[in-house]
């Protein structure tokens, strides 16, 4: 892990540089919690660093919508009070600061999706991981910045304006999720939590080199975390490092009964899956290339020439790799802009204006619609009006059956392509993004274009199976950071840990 120096004559003004071991905004998180657990430093001093580092740098970023200065620190204090009576850790990561994506619940600070529909809207409750993250005594830095309502590939949907990425500020620094990953990058927090519905963990962690993972769908709760599209929409880790990660995994996973679609199942044991793998040894691991994914035409060459090296350095490691067909993988980006807008429509409809939020028009001369209507209009994005108008007119009569069903058949059919590929290997492995971070601008006029950066991302939530992406080194061309994808079957979380650590001690 490396600190963030500043750069004057380029406009990547922060990037990773070398390790400062007087600054603890360059620790990692495992680091941050051995000295804090063993009272050689304290959990206030550490937050109080990170919200330091917030205030140095933010302004330039825009990574935080929100910082929770004064409650961060109580809860620090409240961690170093019970180390001081000689009580144990609550967790494993009990006193180390966090940055939460602005999509889940919190009772002490807003709740805005980054949309002026839910401008300083304050929950009455903590979302299922807000409370799991409070009960391991994990300070809450603030809220990140997103897409609106996690509609974006990019952090330019904000209604707050965009975030920046910290290896260049004119570029994005990917999204949904772009907040919590040049925070990250940045120094402003040594772990963050994302969410991915189509790839907006996993992308922003490539563009930013950072580690970020999509957990199996139903792994992590999804109470207080407000929707986008509910079966797709997966909690996640995102940190620096893949043990940093899985320890933050180990805090937020496990059922929910506030939650249907949580899983029963035991949750993976990630930790100990991160530790095994960081002796760098793949022997007898099986990974499949997917073959619909070699497309050169695709990609940038530097994306392409770094996969490539990871692919060597993999096999080099005792990796076996197999190429694996799956036919329907082709289909995935037409099938999730039809699932995906269609509950997007069904869950922003609760957004009216008449019971919580934003409402305008409301002087006593318009009708209850007329108010609807008009605060509609003024506060959600043109891309979430866009997505809202396509599914609910894939969802009308006459096109339900056509679009909406057929859409999901093509789902199964990508959940079966999973299946069949996992029969014969251990975990997947692709590219990430087909570019390195792209300008800030360059594709907003260009809808399509940005929903072509999720290519490789998507089929994996279609199928709700598991991914990783874990930094793959910088493209030759752009000299920006690139990111491998780590895919496995539902429940094989674990196997996700173990080869992105061994990788990530191969690159060392």
């Amino acid at each position: 892990m490396a600190p963030m120096t500043e750069n004057s004559s380029s406009s990547s003004k922060y990037v990773v540089a070398s390790r400062d071991d007087s600054d603890y905004t360059t620790w990692t998180a495992a680091e941050l919690a051995e000295k804090i657990h063993s009272r050689e430093i304290s959990a206030v001093e550490v937050t109080q660093a990170h919200l330091d580092r917030i205030g140095e740098v933010d302004g330039d970023i825009n990574a935080f919508l929100h910082v929770s200065g004064n409650t961060a620190l109580a809860a620090a204090a409240t961690v170093d009070d019970a180390l001081a009576a000689g009580d144990q850790p609550t967790s494993k990561l009990a006193g180390v600061p966090l940055a939460l994506k602005d999509v889940f619940t919190t009772t002490d600070a807003p709740t805005t999706c980054a949309s002026k529909m839910l401008e300083g809207y304050m929950s009455p409750y903590d979302a299922t991981v807000t409370l799991r993250l409070r009960a391991a005594g994990i300070p809450i830095l603030g809220k990140t910045n997103m897409d609106e309502f996690a509609m974006g590939s990019s952090t330019e949907n904000s209604a707050y304006g965009p975030t920046k990425n910290p290896y260049d500020l004119e570029r994005t620094p990917g999204g949904s999720g772009g907040g919590s990953s040049a925070a990250l990058a940045a120094g402003m927090a040594p772990l963050a939590i994302g969410t991915d519905t189509g790839g907006s963990i996993r992308q922003p962690a490539a563009l930013t080199n950072t580690v970020g993972v999509k957990p199996t769908y139903g792994t992590v709760s999804r109470y207080g975390l407000v929707a986008c599209a509910s079966s797709l929409d997966q909690g996640g880790p995102t940190a620096r490092t893949v043990l940093d990660t899985a320890l933050l995994h180990e805090v937020i996973a496990g059922h929910d009964a506030n939650d249907a679609t949580s899983s029963k199942r035991e949750v993976a044991p990630v930790v100990d899956a991160a530790t095994a793998g960081a002796n760098g040894d793949l022997s007898g691991v099986k990974l499949g290339v997917v073959k619909q994914f070699e497309r050169p035409e695709a990609f940038q060459k530097g994306v392409l020439d770094a996969y490539h090296a990871n692919l060597e350095q993999l096999k080099s490691q005792g990796a076996e790799l197999v190429e694996v067909d799956c036919p329907n993988f082709d289909h995935a980006m037409n099938a999730y802009y039809l699932i995906l807008p269609c509950e997007v429509s069904s869950n922003l409809a609760r957004f009216d204006g008449m019971r919580y939020g934003q409402r305008k028009g409301d002087d006593g001369t318009n009708s209850a619609d007329q108010v609807m209507s008009l605060t509609r209009a003024e506060g959600f994005g043109d891309e979430v009006k866009r997505r809202i108008m396509l599914g609910t007119y894939a969802l009308s009569v006459g096109y339900y059956d056509a679009y909406y069903l057929q859409a999901q058949r093509v789902r199964n059919l990508i959940a079966q392509d999973f299946a069949s590929a996992f029969e014969k290997v251990d975990a997947i492995v692709s590219p990430v993004t087909p570019s390195t971070a792209f300008k800030l601008g360059e594709k907003l006029d260009d809808p399509l274009a940005m929903y072509m950066f999720d290519l490789f991302t998507l089929p994996l939530n279609l199928a709700g199976v598991c991914g990783m992406s874990v930094p793959g080194g910088f493209a030759a061309d752009t000299n920006l950071p690139t990111g491998l994808q780590i895919m496995a079957g539902a429940h094989k979380d674990d196997n996700l840990y173990r080869v992105g650590a061994a990788f990530e001690a191969g690159r060392k």
